[in-house]
């Protein structure tokens, strides 16, 4: 049976904390509100748990989850190089909604699904979920929705699609974003943006050179992906997804991307998300 706890309540916030973490260290699943949407969450170090998070999604391999987490240094960890840009974007937009994707790891042993050796990453900017996030570690986290369906913006809605299916929901009320997280490709040279989302690609630019789906692809800018972007439901790293996201008529995708799979988080040169 599934246990929700009221996160505008002190005692209930730290004791839906202490609980979630408990859950996703037994390999279980939690739901937990971000900037964005709301996301489902799993270890990102456990392949069950992983598995069980798609499973619930009703999604595949071929779409993994982004990874959420709660400190840079965090990030950084999960990454073999943030390129030329990626320090000044993080300076600037952490925590917030902007998912990156870089080369993975190699040192990491995890299985996040089909991410062609990439990571989606994200520092979401909410309270609850930092709090939790810093304590758990990172976690492999989606759009809170059922795959095709639209992402949840409230804790209700997230329990009506995903049910008994996750152990812990915390509510932390009506995410006020709303809108997918953006998602920009480290891997080339040049960052790619694969997913229009809720910063806007001027601001980028303000801040390292991107190149768009409108831009001709110079040598340096890789050869679109045949998949869709997980905007937010996927990541690889997801989800934002990422993780989580939602996905509305205002939702373009720059480009296609394996890791992107739906409306909510995507991830890219190789892996994207949801949340």
């Amino acid at each position: 049976m599934s246990a929700r706890y009221d996160c505008s309540d002190a005692v209930q916030r730290a004791a839906g904390i202490s609980a979630a973490i408990e859950a996703v260290r037994e390999g279980e699943l939690v739901v937990l509100p971000t900037d964005t949407v709301y996301g489902i969450a799993a270890d990102a170090f456990t392949p069950e748990a992983v598995a069980r998070l798609l499973a619930a999604k009703g999604r595949g391999r071929d779409m993994p989850p982004p990874v959420l987490v709660g400190t840079v240094r965090a990030a950084e960890a999960l990454v073999e190089d943030l390129g030329a840009f990626g320090r000044d974007l993080i300076d600037e937009f952490w925590p917030g909604a902007l998912t990156l994707v870089a080369v993975a790891s190699k040192s990491l042993r995890w299985d996040l699904g089909d991410t062609k050796g990439t990571v989606a990453v994200r520092m979401p900017l909410h309270g609850v979920a930092l709090d939790l996030l810093k304590q758990s570690g990172p976690l492999a986290v989606s759009s809170a929705n059922l795959s095709g369906s639209p992402a949840a913006t409230t804790v209700d809605e997230a329990q009506a699609q995903l049910g008994s299916a996750v152990s812990v929901y915390l509510d932390g009320g009506p995410c006020l974003g709303g809108v997918a997280s953006t998602i920009l490709d480290l891997t080339p040279t040049i960052p790619r943006l694969l997913r229009a989302g809720a910063i806007d690609v001027d601001r980028l630019r303000a801040v390292a050179a991107v190149i768009t789906g409108d831009d001709t692809a110079g040598p340096e800018a890789p050869e679109a992906d045949t998949a869709g972007p997980e905007a937010p439901e996927t990541g690889s790293a997801g989800p934002e997804a990422v993780g989580p996201e939602a996905v509305g008529p205002e939702f373009k995708p720059a480009a296609p991307h394996p890791l992107a799979g739906g409306p909510p988080e995507a991830s890219g040169g190789g892996t994207p998300p949801s949340a």
